[in-house]
């Protein structure tokens, strides 16, 4: 089942670290199907405070998500984020075509006991 990356990203000067962990990005993500979903876009927000932008990555499956989050050539470059640019990275497994939200909500309110 897919899985993703999303990172709530805020808002940085611009500098040399940050500009060669946007260029180096894609090559670490290839070896395990990563793609770009949203990437340098301006988020329009409908809700509440929201600083920043985010970026969402998709995979395969939220394994191999994981092993593109461990692998050595990601953890080598993401200092220059981290060092630079504060957010929020998580991943998460999507849910299947047909999925029914209504479904769920039964079984968290029998779960309750409403």
């Amino acid at each position: 089942m897919t899985a993703y990356a999303i990172a709530h990203i805020r808002p940085e000067t611009m500098n040399e670290d940050i500009l060669t962990y946007i260029e180096t990005m894609q090559s670490t993500m290839d070896p395990f199907g990563g793609r770009f979903l949203v990437h340098g876009k301006e988020v329009e927000v409908m809700e509440g405070p929201f600083p920043g932008t985010v970026v969402v990555i998709g995979f395969p499956d939220i394994e191999r998500a994981r092993a593109w989050y461990a692998s050595d050539a990601y953890r080598a470059i993401l200092p220059l984020r981290t060092d630079h640019i504060p957010g929020e990275v998580i991943l998460v497994e999507g849910v299947p075509a047909g999925y029914d939200a209504s479904k769920t909500a039964a079984a968290l309110r029998a779960e309750a006991g409403l």
